[in-house]
């Protein structure tokens, strides 16, 4: 067995490390979440978003958005709307304060970009972002 861990499974720990800090440094600003809330924030549209397409796009069931969104109305971050486009719709949209934690989250993935820099220096941080994003097309349709 290869003692050095997978491309996949270094991947999902990144992922996971990163992801805690930013709630981490979200909670810490103010806006007490939850990492699956993460799912919200990151797909929402700055007008608001249909909850089967935040689904769609968190690659997840519309109930278990409906559960994620349902709990960022008890924390005030969002609300549920009318669509103007289709009166008997609701968009899923940011309140004030859910403008906010999402700043706060911008401020504190800002920070993470710092630090990787930091850690691979300009050139690595670069050259990361490039071979990312090279996978990451070769999967789009």
């Amino acid at each position: 067995m290869d003692p050095r861990p997978n491309t996949v499974s270094m991947l999902g720990q990144a992922y996971s490390l990163l992801g805690f800090q930013v709630v981490e440094g979200v909670v810490g600003a103010g806006y007490p979440q939850k990492p699956k809330h993460s799912a919200v924030f990151a797909q929402i549209s700055p007008e608001g978003s249909r909850l089967t397409e935040l689904a769609h796009r968190a690659g997840m069931t519309p109930q278990s958005m409906a559960e994620i969104v349902d709990e960022l109305v008890e924390l005030g971050y969002v609300v549920r709307r009318p669509d103007p486009a289709d009166r008997r719709a609701k968009l899923v949209v940011l309140t004030r304060r859910g403008r906010d934690a999402v700043a706060a989250g911008r401020r504190t993935i800002e920070g993470l970009e710092d630090r990787v820099t930091e850690i691979l220096g300009e050139r690595g941080h670069r050259d990361l972002r490039r071979l990312l994003g090279k996978l990451l097309e070769a999967e789009t349709p």
